[in-house]
């Protein structure tokens, strides 16, 4: 099931932004992106002190940069 897939997909994301905040791409001013493997979607997020912010779980094609004026 495709959607069972992508759920997964995300736990793992957080599990290794989790991991190693730092690992990750800087993107787009103070925000860093995890690419999915397996499907066209992204976790924008931000370091802010010891708290992981997720901006966006964003669409690669879909709105992009919808995000960006949060």
């Amino acid at each position: 099931m495709a959607a069972k897939g992508f759920v997964d997909e995300l736990f793992h994301a957080v599990d290794m932004i989790a991991e190693a905040p730092m690992r990750w791409p800087k993107f787009h001013k103070d925000t860093r992106r995890y690419v999915f493997p397996r499907y066209p979607f992204s976790v924008i997020y931000r370091i802010k002190k010891d708290v992981i912010e997720v901006l966006a779980i964003a669409h690669h094609k879909k709105r992009p940069g919808y995000w960006s004026a949060r």
